[in-house]
């Protein structure tokens, strides 16, 4: 297998990398409580996914 015979500038280096950037998830508003959640999950805040119940969510006593 062939290796590299010069070395890659750090400008080459860096360019390569410059692409992984983190991304933000895509947020909705659930339709049954309005709170803030995931697109294509089911909402933490009353359970629900596309207009029913499919979690049962517990509250937790302080």
């Amino acid at each position: 297998m062939a290796n590299p015979t010069h070395r890659h500038t750090r400008t080459r280096r860096d360019k390569r990398r410059a692409n992984w950037k983190g991304q933000m998830p895509n947020i909705s508003l659930c339709p049954a409580c309005n709170e803030v959640k995931v697109s294509h999950r089911a909402c933490t805040n009353c359970g629900s996914y596309n207009g029913r119940k499919v979690l049962e969510i517990i509250e937790k006593e302080a």
